[in-house]
């Protein structure tokens, strides 16, 4: 013989009130230099015009990487220094502004940092495909 027991539902209209202190006052987070920096990076390789370059250890291919960066300075006041890889041809103004202003919100939204200075390097122009020939 089978029985159900009958199914309660939890009550929805009343709120529950937290308990403990409020949450300014429960602690403080630290973000790693090393996650600032990885965010950067992953920034700056989003940009519209940025490039991945081939990489090789001692002329044996290893893949590719995109920007590297270095983060200096207090949460409230960073300094990013980026070296990155541009498609070629590419206004390279229009395209270190738009890494700028991609790393610099994306530090802000992501870990709540204040971007003093981002610092932009172009070490390599890299040549778009070409579209493959008709023979």
């Amino acid at each position: 013989m089978t029985s159900t027991m009958p199914r309660t539902e939890p009550d929805r209209g009343t709120a529950v009130e937290p308990t403990g202190p409020p949450p300014e006052d429960r602690g403080r987070l630290q973000v790693d230099r090393s996650v600032l920096r990885k965010i950067a990076e992953y920034a700056a390789d989003q940009a519209p015009d940025s490039a991945r370059t081939p990489r090789q250890v001692a002329g044996v291919g290893m893949g590719s990487q995109g920007s590297s960066a270095r983060i200096t300075g207090p949460d409230h006041r960073l300094h990013v220094r980026l070296d990155v890889a541009l498609r070629y041809p590419t206004p390279i103004r229009e395209a270190v502004r738009a890494v700028r202003e991609r790393v610099g919100s994306e530090l802000a939204r992501i870990a709540d940092c204040q971007v003093h200075a981002v610092d932009v390097t172009v070490s390599t122009l890299v040549p778009d495909a070409e579209a493959p020939r008709v023979r």
